[in-house]
């Protein structure tokens, strides 16, 4: 995702720094370019060889409300609204106060990335939201890579050294239990590196069968579309100085994901958000395709076949760029008609026109009489070509994790603060409830990830 960015040789690597950051997605860069502009020196620590984490697979976009982006594209949106919806789409377990802390810096957030020159100009919506608040660049391209190329190229602009393949074994503490550095495996060799603050930016556990076997045994053999990297290092970091882990059975089944090929890809909801249906083997709809993400993936998992198939046609192709990705990987069954395309899915073909139709009148009249959408319905299934992919739900993403407060503060088994460490991004629990919703871990990363670098100043700026 990152080519022309290089990573340091590990032999430039200081024993001193103000602020460690460890891990390299959304999180991690907006921590480090944060706290470095606020005069911290900083550094980035990394453990595998590609920067970016799992950020490199987010595909739809940042969730934010009453942006000047949003009234640009004539969407009138308001925060305390984001608020009800994330909260009542977490099944009203979400952190109440980390929750008000995230709505009210989408839109701030967005503001800092354009003052980066990072412009994310157009909008779509993902499911659980009402309105079109999950802004994307321009070209429609996913935003992750997007996100961790531009993020990198304002580190590159600013300095602020980044290392790759340097795994970080240890959190170090004073007499007093704060946190003062970290003991790191660089290239083979063990490296003390000490610090007034570190921030764990290390991502989820989806990848972790260890965690998985632990506290959702039940998704113990579930495929992930996580990178191989997202196995809970930083929680295990945490626990080893006594921080506390929240909500850890909370993981998140994503219900869209092709996993016919040894790799798994997420498809994005954006897909359906710009107007995609689900159909079942025999060509029929079985579900508001744009509600949560648990429901839609339970609604999959109860079908005979435990898959399903997205449908989509040109017109919606043209709004979603990923699509040109999951075509060249060999993702995408073509037709030149429906009937052309069920018969490629092995189909009966006057049902699957039967169903196209009938969403297409829904559309035409925005009520949709079977299932209730009333999002994702800007345009029908009309244009040549017709496609499909074939998905079945995967794990996706942790909601629990590391406790923390609004400062980005872990705090240990009674509620106290463990000085000088620092946690943001999916790595901290308490933010989604049971349910996150689609575009909002891109705008948790920014938001918490600016967050942290702030605090860390603040508390830095207060030692003797």
């Amino acid at each position: 995702m990152a080519e022309k960015f290089q990573p340091l040789s590990v032999s430039k690597l200081d024993n001193d720094y103000d602020v460690i950051v460890i891990g390299s997605g959304g999180t991690g860069l907006s921590a480090a370019i944060q706290a470095n502009e606020l005069g911290m020196k900083t550094v980035v620590l990394e453990k595998e060889e590609e920067l970016g984490g799992n950020t490199n697979r987010a595909s739809s976009g940042m969730n934010a409300a009453e942006t000047n982006v949003q009234l640009q594209h004539g969407v009138i949106d308001n925060v305390a609204d984001f608020y009800h919806e994330t909260y009542k789409d977490g099944g009203r377990l979400n952190d109440k106060d980390m929750l008000g802390y995230f709505v009210y810096h989408t839109a701030p957030a967005i503001d800092w990335l354009a003052d980066h020159g990072i412009k994310l100009d157009d909008i779509t919506i993902t499911g659980g939201m009402s309105r079109k608040r999950t802004h994307r660049p321009a070209s429609m391209a996913p935003i992750g890579g997007f996100l961790v190329k531009s993020l990198l190229e304002v580190v590159q602009k600013e300095n602020i050294p980044v290392f790759n393949k340097v795994k970080v074994n240890k959190l170090l503490q004073d007499d007093e239990g704060k946190v003062i550095g970290v003991e790191a495996n660089a290239d083979g060799l063990i490296k003390t590196i000490h610090a007034k603050a570190v921030i764990l930016a290390t991502g989820g556990f989806g990848a972790s069968k260890e965690y998985m076997k632990r506290f959702r045994p039940d998704l113990a053999d579930y495929k992930t579309t996580n990178q191989p990297g997202a196995t809970g290092d930083g929680l295990k970091l945490a626990e080893g100085v006594g921080g506390e882990l929240m909500q850890m059975d909370l993981v998140q089944v994503h219900p869209t994901v092709q996993q016919d090929n040894p790799h798994v890809y997420l498809i994005g909801e954006a897909v359906r958000g710009e107007g995609a249906i689900l159909v079942n083997a025999e060509g029929n709809r079985f579900v508001n395709e744009l509600n949560t993400r648990k429901i839609v993936s339970n609604a999959i998992t109860a079908l005979p076949e435990h898959s399903a198939y997205l449908i989509f046609d040109q017109g919606i192709r043209d709004h979603a760029k990923a699509i040109e990705f999951y075509d060249k990987v060999g993702l995408v069954v073509h037709g030149d008609t429906i009937e052309d395309l069920a018969k490629n899915l092995n189909m009966d073909p006057e049902n699957l026109k039967k169903t196209v139709a009938t969403w297409n009148e829904a559309v035409e009249n925005h009520d949709d009489k079977e299932f209730h959408r009333t999002t994702g319905m800007d345009r029908g299934i009309t244009k040549p070509g017709f496609f499909a992919i074939h998905i079945a739900p995967a794990i996706h993403y942790t909601m629990g994790g590391i406790h923390i407060n609004t400062k980005t503060q872990v705090l240990d088994g009674n509620g106290d603060v463990i000085k000088g460490l620092y946690a943001a991004g999916e790595v901290a629990g308490g933010l989604h409830g049971n349910n996150r919703v689609g575009g909002n871990s891109i705008a948790e990363t920014i938001v918490f990830g600016r967050q942290a670098g702030q605090q860390v100043t603040v508390y830095a700026r207060g030692l003797k």
